[in-house]
C-alpha cells in the first residue's frame, strides 16, 4: 500500500471516518483511570452537575479523535507526529449510546526551510455525533514526510 505524504495533502480535502459508539462502561472505566469526577462516574451525581447526566471526560473524548484520527488517516500515512495543538474545544457532552464521528479538514500545508525531509499540515478535526453536532473541535499542524525525504537528506 502507497503511503500519504505530504505532497498528498490538498488543502480543502475532508477526510472521514467513523463512526464509533461510545458505551457508558468505556466512559466510567476511563474516569475511574483517569478523571475520577462524578459526571464522568455515576449518573445520578452527574445529573446533579452542569452537564446534567452521565457524560465523557474531555480527555476521554480526545482520545476517541485521536484513535478515529489513527484509524482513518495516520495508519496509511507518513506521519512524523505534531509538535502541537493549537486549538481544542469541547463543544456538546458525550453521552453513552453517542455514535461518534471523525471530520478532519486540510487547512493549509508549509515547508519549512529548516527541515526539507518534512511538510506541515494544517487541519482541523472535529467530531460528531449521530445528529450531526460537534461535540469536540481541534486545530493542529501535522508533520508527515516527504515522499522524496532521502534525496533531501
Amino acid at each position: 500500500m502507497s503511503r500519504l505524504h505530504f505532497e498528498d495533502f490538498v488543502p480543502g480535502a475532508v477526510i472521514t471516518h467513523g463512526p464509533r459508539v461510545i458505551t457508558r462502561q468505556e466512559i466510567v472505566a476511563f474516569a475511574a483511570e483517569f478523571d475520577p469526577q462524578p459526571m464522568h462516574l455515576d449518573e445520578e451525581a452527574a445529573k446533579k452537575t452542569m452537564l446534567g447526566g452521565l457524560s465523557a471526560s474531555g480527555w476521554h473524548t480526545c482520545s476517541i479523535m485521536m484513535r478515529l484520527i489513527y484509524d482513518g488517516l495516520l495508519v496509511k500515512a507518513a506521519s512524523m507526529g505534531a509538535p502541537s495543538v493549537d486549538e481544542l474545544k469541547w463543544l456538546k457532552p458525550v453521552r453513552p449510546g453517542d455514535a461518534l464521528s471523525l471530520r478532519l479538514t486540510v487547512l493549509d500545508k508549509r515547508e519549512p526551510k529548516s527541515r526539507p525531509d518534512l511538510g506541515f499540515v494544517f487541519v482541523r478535526c472535529e467530531l460528531v455525533n449521530q445528529h450531526g453536532e460537534a461535540v469536540l473541535e481541534a486545530s493542529y499542524p501535522g508533520m508527515f514526510a516527504k515522499r522524496n525525504r532521502e534525496a533531501a537528506e
